[in-house]
């Protein structure tokens, strides 16, 4: 079963850091570009960061430029996002996926064929 597994959330003092990690399985996504999202109720998700097959190349959103940084591990099928500076508008459920149609630095949800469950992030002011 091809899957993305995402860990690391909880609960964070406003300021405090965070660093969620996402583990594939069931094939290697190291020729694959990967993305980390995050959704709140009621709203669409949001996307954070990506990162292109080889690691080299990133792009962020405003919501992360700054405090996030996203990176990968294609040794061992995984991505991260350090979390820092954290805010409670950070508070939501946060998703890694991976496209098998960019290698680049897709910038839309709907370009991203693979999701996790989400992992809860909860910053307390």
């Amino acid at each position: 079963q091809v899957q993305l597994v995402e860990s690391g959330g909880g609960l964070v003092q406003s300021g405090g850091s965070l660093k969620l990690s996402c583990v594939g399985s069931g094939r290697s996504f190291t020729g694959n570009s990967m993305g980390w999202f995050r959704q709140t109720p009621g709203q669409q998700r949001e996307l954070l960061a990506v990162i292109n097959w080889r690691g080299d190349n990133t792009y962020y959103t405003d919501s992360a430029k700054g405090r996030f940084t996203i990176s990968r591990d294609n040794t061992k099928n995984m991505s991260f996002l350090q979390m820092r500076s954290l805010k409670s508008e950070d508070t939501a459920v946060y998703y890694c996926a991976a496209s098998f149609v960019a290698s680049g630095l897709p910038s839309r949800a709907s370009l991203f064929n693979l999701w996790g469950q989400g992992t809860q992030v909860t910053v307390s002011s």
